[in-house]
């Protein structure tokens, strides 16, 4: 396993059991677990933290974008494993380093994760809520070179 699909899984497991404990757990004595039972010796433990911090700094954007994304799918109804592989995502997608996670690195990571973490239905309603999202991100870009 690659050591950044590594990374994203301990990130993964770390927010599920987060958020399945309704945040009320120490984050980072969480992760800090989930590295040493699951990635000892992780050459990048530094991608793992960026990931925890940026889905935290930015949770509420990140839930109101799969809000508007997923309108039909409160995200509190969203399977825990979804909800965080969504969040994990939508942080590369939208505010990680382009340069070091493209953007369709980011949706394919995620869909990846999906197919071994999640349900049956998981990775389509994973790249069907991504794709939604950055076909957003890309329409500006296209309409701008339109210009008149």
């Amino acid at each position: 396993m690659a050591t950044r699909h590594l990374a994203r899984t301990i990130v993964l497991q770390s927010l599920y059991e987060w958020d399945f404990y309704k945040r009320q757990m120490d984050l980072t004595a969480v992760v800090e677990r989930n590295l040493q039972e699951f990635g000892p010796g992780i050459d990048e433990p530094d991608f793992v933290w960026r990931i925890v911090k940026g889905v935290v700094e930015h949770g509420k954007e990140i839930d109101a974008i799969i809000e508007k994304a997923a309108p039909e799918w409160p995200v509190d109804q969203i399977a825990i494993i979804d909800r965080n592989v969504l969040r994990i995502g939508l942080y590369e997608l939208l505010y990680a380093d382009k340069e070091e996670v493209p953007p369709k690195v980011a949706i394919n990571e995620a869909i990846e994760i999906a197919k071994s973490y999640g349900g049956a239905n998981s990775p389509k309603f994973i790249n069907g809520v991504l794709g939604t999202v950055y076909a957003e991100m890309v329409k500006p870009e296209e309409t701008a070179g339109t210009a008149k």
